[in-house]
């Protein structure tokens, strides 16, 4: 990913599908990081040394963002989970996007900035925003990230392989803690 130069200061180019609509019926992978990748949600526990046994032992803020998690398709009614899993220090989630089909007006002119209310910028926005309000009233430590990873899903095969690589992610916590490990290998 290149960087420009924006008023004398260096930025990361977007690292979004170029001429994708992202709020357009569809599966979307998302990774989001806590802030310093601080590890907010617990600890991987691994029963009698067994890796393919791992699982996270989550803290109560834990319990928290998966929570708000399962509630997303309440405030997003076009939003359907699939997997998900909480790491100590980020999150995997798959939305898939299922809105009714209209046919659009028809409009006499190219409007090329529109409301940012029903696209994954917006569900991600809403749910990292209503994640750390609760926290902060709970008075529980979370932190997000700025941005957000994602990976529009472009075929069956690829869904179920990334369906495979969020439910199994604990399974692998020590592999890419050294960055041993990776999702198309």
């Amino acid at each position: 990913m290149a960087t420009e130069l924006y008023h004398d200061t260096y930025r990361v180019a977007s690292a979004r599908l170029r001429g994708y609509d992202y709020g357009q019926n569809g599966a979307y992978f998302v990774t989001i990081c806590t802030q310093h990748r601080t590890r907010f949600f617990g600890d991987i526990v691994v029963p009698d040394y067994d890796w393919d046994q791992a699982y996270l032992s989550p803290t109560p803020v834990a319990a928290l963002v998966s929570a708000a998690w399962q509630q997303i398709p309440q405030r997003f009614p076009f939003v359907l989970l699939d997997a998900f899993i909480l790491m100590p220090d980020h999150l995997h989630g798959l939305l898939l996007f299922d809105k009714p089909t209209e046919p659009a007006p028809a409009l006499h002119y190219e409007n090329r900035f529109t409301p940012q209310r029903e696209n994954l910028s917006a569900v991600l926005r809403g749910f990292k925003a209503g994640t750390a309000a609760q926290a902060r009233r709970a008075s529980l430590p979370l932190a997000w990230q700025p941005r957000y990873h994602d990976r529009v899903v472009r075929s069956p095969e690829e869904l179920d392989k990334i369906r495979h690589y969020i439910l199994t992610n604990p399974t692998r916590w020590q592999h890419e803690q050294s960055g041993e490990e990776d999702l198309f290998r």
